[in-house]
């Protein structure tokens, strides 16, 4: 380079020649020729578009005419432009490891395990564990490339790469601290053992070691690797010099060759300094002092950078752009910026979209399992319900209601626990009150309401049959499951039974018949909404003559339920939904019906007969779908059908809500849906409302002499008119009342006595409303209750909490659940014991009792899963939660069988909150998992799926990558129970991989990870090509 100057005077003439044209060409016009008498008038062609440039040129206007020139990164005489691709050259772009040519420009990017260099080409070594610990059970060692996972002494790594599993001294050989395998440790037949290497390695000769490739981790190289007999040959970019270590690269220090001064002595200095500068901004002198590309141009060098990167004012350095400091980067939440690039990030309950900006709430909602009644999602999280009568646990589970734990419920003799409700019951000689909680002598007994009256109605109607299901008064409607709801009408008779068997002498001469009816209807989904049956409202009732069936009833509740996806035989599609429709009735017969040729025995048979008549009509009619319901005179369809047309007007609301806007929303208590208008209505005079979502509102009890009744809008009973109110009580509930005197109290309306505070202790002032209001002896704290005997607080006991200050009792878990010691002060102590989880043949999980709140102490789970022949089991950890604080108390353990020595798959006794996938190393799995009484935490919820054997070297080649971890979109896709949902389908059933299309799956999953599995399904494949 240094002789160019001197050596080749024809060369220097070369890169003069352009510069000095334009200067000979003006210089040799003689004077007055081409000059026109004025100033010519100039065309502005580029303004104007008047141009021939190519698109990726640039038009610059000149006196008389234009000229295009190519923009930077293309080639051409600007009306035929190029893109020059910057990584065809012996440079390879400058990048270290791959170069990516894109229009106009260039993008280096790195090996998995690198990281791209603040340069925008050199690549540098990710330490992996500094995040998390690299998910590393133990310890973590950062390697060139890559990283590996160690383990203490006593264990040894599991085959995913990440957990450690104890080693045991006695036993079979792959659990044997001598198995001699360097990776990987497989069962073989007569007790004899088979190793195996982790993706990247290569088996050695004596079948036991592993040999590193330049597969993984780059073979620890930090440029370039090339696999070569004695394993993998580094060597350094050319711009690069290798390092003593034989693996890193470091920066040549050569300096830029100084200008030589030419052999013509006599030559002014000004040439000299000309001649210096134009042999210095040419690119094949130190890239022309560009930091990145350089392109030799008529005026000289002319540098660019890189996407990613911006040219600084010296027209020579690449500054990295920091593309979160505009507009966050076009990310919807959190951006981060790196070397030539930048990432986005979602808030937690948010996905990343496969744009890799946009975040999108994750609707929990739509998954299964999320909520066992009513699920309502909100940007980032949801929340769960519970229907009347239950109780929220856990986060996600309801449980029934204990009300009796309660102050004995309010009722002022017995209570009885039922399930989602309670009942008040008297000793004999009693009788309950209208306000279903105090009791009464049955001499003078309180009016009580008309029966409910419930009516089915059948005959034959244009060549078949036609049933109407009438009820006319106590309704009640249930809608908080999803997809399903139930009606009640009237009141069953095992209530009333219960409380006739001690209060009522002709209890024997009354007969409850019960009967029920179920039919299934193949599409569609359950939703009660208002239906138009006839044309212009019309409705004409079945003729007498044409009537078969014509009964009435005391009770009947209509209970429809969709059932879930069953996965398809082979080869078939998913069945649609199926829907089940469940009518309950419930008649009485009593001695009024005996005749002399007929006891009470026979009108029962007669009646049952009846009854078997009316089942067949109706499952007749609802065959040929003319089954109507009718509730207070509101026509109703009992499911909504798939629509085969897409539907263009607004769709009506659902029975008990009223349209509020563009949404439909359940009718308030005190409110109810009068089925025509689409709005909500307060309730008449008269009448109350407790419950959100009913069509119709309870009549008011009222008093021998009725006074003056409340206003509209009761949405309690205690709204009604002339109800003495709490810390009140008169002989029938009604003014004029008293106040409840010193030492009792009173926390509800419309009752005849007030409850002692017990043990001889007064109350702070007339008209008490709570125990609170009694003086007692010490102030109990939460977590105990005031014993009345003794003056003392006590312990709750286990099974109970109290979250408040001086009560006298303790409310008792719900559901089927616990604590786990006394003294607990709040409902989450109150947990499930039972192990969760499905076990199936293709798909399944398994989930720590009370998932996901806290497990219970002392707790022990066992689980197997035992897959169909030919099978292997495939299980991914999206996370798991338990302490480890209590020196590895809490543990789930994965292994052949339940012996201590058999092959174990995973263990673990910690929490991580990284995703690790991974296969058995048994054909069938033991798993256990065990609680001390020290602390607790969430647990977990493991997925699995079976899939066929000939895919187990393409399964363990994918889940022993690390590549499959290396990103938070590839962590995000093991935790997102949608997207593990749709891989777990796909493996368990290759052929419904044909049920998702190519946008969809593109859709579902981030670029790099189709990548990584699209490169390993073509791996796996080629030797069937």
């Amino acid at each position: 380079m240094g002789g160019l100057g001197r050596g080749c005077p024809g060369t220097a003439r070369a890169l003069l020649l352009p510069l000095l044209l334009p200067l000979l060409l003006t210089t040799a016009i003689p004077p007055g020729r081409g000059l026109s008498p004025g100033p010519p008038e100039d065309v502005d062609e580029c303004a104007q578009g008047l141009d021939d440039c190519h698109t990726n040129a640039l038009c610059q206007n000149t006196l008389t005419s234009y000229k295009c020139s190519c923009k930077p990164g293309y080639q051409g005489e600007g009306r035929q432009c190029e893109d020059i691709d910057e990584c065809e050259n012996e440079l390879n772009g400058g990048c270290v490891h791959d170069c990516l040519n894109i229009p106009g420009n260039y993008r280096c990017t790195c090996f998995d395990g690198f990281k791209l260099a603040h340069d925008g080409h050199n690549c540098l070594d990710v330490d992996e564990c500094l995040e998390n610990n690299g998910g590393c059970q133990h310890t973590c060692v950062n390697v060139m490339g890559s990283y590996e996972c160690r383990c203490e002494e006593g264990f040894f790594l599991s085959d995913n790469q990440h957990t450690c599993i104890h080693r045991l001294e006695e036993g079979l050989s792959c659990m044997n601290q001598n198995h001699g395998c360097s990776h990987i440790c497989k069962e073989a037949p007569r007790g004899s053992v088979a190793c195996e290497c982790r993706p990247g390695f290569e088996l050695a000769k004596n079948q036991r070691d592993c040999v590193l490739t330049c597969n993984h981790g780059n073979g620890g190289c930090q440029h370039s690797c090339e696999d070569t007999a004695e394993g993998p040959e580094c060597s350094c970019h050319p711009q690069y010099k290798m390092h003593a270590d034989g693996r890193s690269c470091l920066e040549r220090e050569d300096s830029a060759p100084e200008g030589t001064e030419s052999n013509a002595t006599l030559v002014v200095d000004g040439d000299k300094r000309v001649k210096r500068r134009l042999l210095m901004e040419t690119c094949a002198v130190n890239n022309g002092g560009c930091d990145r590309t350089c392109k030799d141009t008529s005026t000289g060098v002319h540098c660019s950078c890189p996407v990613g990167f911006t040219l600084q004012l010296d027209g020579k350095t690449c500054k990295d752009i920091d593309e979160c400091q505009s507009h966050n980067g076009g990310c919807d939440h959190f951006c981060k910026n790196t070397v030539g690039s930048f990432d986005c990030s979602c808030k937690k309950g948010f996905k990343l979209l496969t744009d890799e900006k946009s975040c999108q709430d994750v609707d929990e909602c739509s998954l299964d399992r999320t909520c066992d009644h009513s699920c309502l999602n909100h940007p980032g999280t949801f929340t769960c319900a519970c229907n009347k009568g239950y109780t929220l646990y856990g986060f996600t589970h309801c449980g029934d209601t204990d009300e009796c734990s309660v102050n004995n419920g309010g009722c002022q003799q017995v209570c009885v626990n039922t399930v989602g409700s309670y009942e008040c019951r008297c000793h004999s000689a009693y009788k309950l009150h209208w306000n279903k909680k105090d009791c009464v002598e049955v001499k003078g007994v309180l009016p009580t309401s008309v029966s409910p009256y419930v009516s089915l109605h059948c005959g034959k109607s244009g060549g078949g049959d036609r049933c109407f299901l009438r009820c006319h008064s106590g309704i009640h409607l249930s809608s908080g499951l999803q997809e399903a709801y139930s009606v009640a009408c009237g009141s069953s008779s095992s209530l009333r039974s219960k409380q006739q068997k001690s209060n009522d002498s002709a209890f024997g001469d009354v007969a409850t018949i019960r009967t029920s009816v179920t039919f299934k209807l193949n599409e569609g989904k359950c939703s009660l909404k208002k239906a138009e049956l006839f044309p212009e409202g019309l409705r004409p009732a079945l003729p007498e003559k044409h009537s078969s069936v014509k009964e009435s009833f005391r009770y009947a509740n209509l209970t429809c339920s969709s059932s879930k996806h069953v996965p398809g035989a082979p080869g078939r599609p998913s069945t649609t939904k199926e829907m089940f429709i469940t009518v309950e009735f419930e008649l009485e017969t009593n001695q009024k019906e005996v005749t002399a040729s007929c006891d009470l025995s026979c009108i029962v048979k007669r009646t049952e007969k009846r009854l078997r008549k009316a089942i067949r009509a109706l499952r007749k009619a609802a065959n040929r779908e003319q089954f109507h319901l009718q509730l207070s005179g509101m026509d109703l369809e009992e499911a909504k059908k798939s629509p085969r047309t897409p539907e263009h007007r607004m769709q009506s609301c659902g029975v008990g809500q009223g349209r509020a806007g563009n949404q439909c929303v359940s009718c308030r208590a005190g409110t109810y849906d009068d089925g025509e208008q689409e709005r909500c209505i307060l309730c008449p005079n008269g009448t109350f409302q407790n419950e959100e979502g009913q069509i119709t509102c309870e009549p008011c009890p009222r008093p021998e002499n009725p006074g003056a009744l409340k206003t509209p809008e009761a949405w309690n009973v205690s709204k009604c008119g002339g109800l003495c109110q709490p810390g009140e009580y008169s002989a029938d509930g009604f003014a004029p009342c008293q106040l409840c005197a010193l030492g009792t109290f009173q926390p509800e309306a419309g009752r005849t006595s007030c409850f002692p505070c017990g043990g001889g202790l007064p109350t702070k002032h007339l008209g008490a409303t709570s125990f609170q209001d009694c003086e007692t002896r010490v102030q109990c704290s939460p977590g105990h209750f005031y014993n009345t005997t003794t003056h003392r607080c006590i312990r709750c006991p286990a099974g109970t909490y109290q979250p408040e200050f001086g009560k006298d009792n303790c409310v008792s878990c719900p559901g089927n659940t616990t604590t786990d010691f006394d003294g607990s002060t709040n409902i989450t102590q109150c947990k499930d014991r039972r192990c969760g989880g499905e076990l199936g043949d293709f798909t399944g999980y398994i989930e720590s009792p009370n998932y996901p709140g806290n497990y219970p102490a002392n707790t022990e789970c066992t689980w197997t899963i035992n897959p169909p022949p030919k099978r292997r089991i495939l299980i991914v950890v999206p996370e798991i939660f338990l302490p480890i604080e209590d020196d590895c108390g809490d543990y789930l353990v994965m292994r052949k069988t339940s012996s201590s020595n058999s092959v174990t798959t995973y263990e673990t006794c910690q929490t991580y909150e990284r995703p690790i996938a991974f296969t058995s190393r048994s054909k069938k799995l033991w798993i256990q998992f065990k609680s001390n009484e020290g602390n607790s935490a969430r647990g977990f919820q493991v997925p699995y799926v079976t899939y066929d054997e000939d895919y187990q070297e393409l399964i363990e080649d994918i889940v022993r990558d690390g590549r499959l971890y290396a990103s938070e979109n590839h962590q995000e896709i093991l935790k997102d129970k949608k997207l593990i949902k749709a891989l777990f389908d796909v493996l368990a059933h290759p052929q419904n991989y044909f049920k998702y299309t190519a946008q969809e799956s593109r859709e579902m999953f981030p670029r790099s990870f189709i990548r990584l599995l699209r490169s390993k399904v073509s791996r796996f494949l080629r030797p069937y090509k």
